[in-house]
Order: structure tokens, then sequence, then C-alpha cells
């Protein structure tokens, strides 16, 4: 079986992502789970959560923060 990955990713108003994935679909994605804890909760800054691009088989920010890609598209609408 073929894991699904993230093709593109566009970070949207109030901590959402918009991420294609590789099977043609268009997802968002909700991040505000993740913004707590010392890890995450830099991305609370728009500069630096705008700064998410896609990464090998996931996304990433520069910070080095990243989340599974299959929690990814599980956890996506």
């Amino acid at each position: 079986m073929t894991r699904i990955k993230p093709q593109n990713v566009k970070p949207l108003s109030d901590y959402f992502l918009e991420i294609e994935f590789s099977n043609g679909e268009k997802r968002k994605f909700d991040c505000h789970p993740y913004l707590n804890g010392d890890w995450f909760s830099e991305l609370l800054d728009l500069e630096k959560f705008y700064s998410v691009r896609v990464s090998g088989n996931t996304i990433e920010w520069a910070g080095g923060q990243d989340i599974c890609p299959d929690c990814l598209y599980d956890n996506s609408l």
C-alpha cells in the first residue's frame, strides 16, 4: 500500500493548513491541538507558522517542527 503524503501546503488564517495530498485530495488541517508546549508554541508567531513547507513525506516549519503524514491525512477534513 502506498502512503498518502502531502504534495503542497498552504497556511490559512486561524492556524489551519490547506494540504494537497498525493492522491489528489485537498484537505484542511487544524493545527490548534499542536500549539501547546514549548516545541509547537513557537508557531503561535504567525511569521513562523507561515514558514511551513513540504519536506520529504511530511510538512515542516522553519524551526524543525513536523507532523506525521498519516496524522495529517487522518485528522484533516
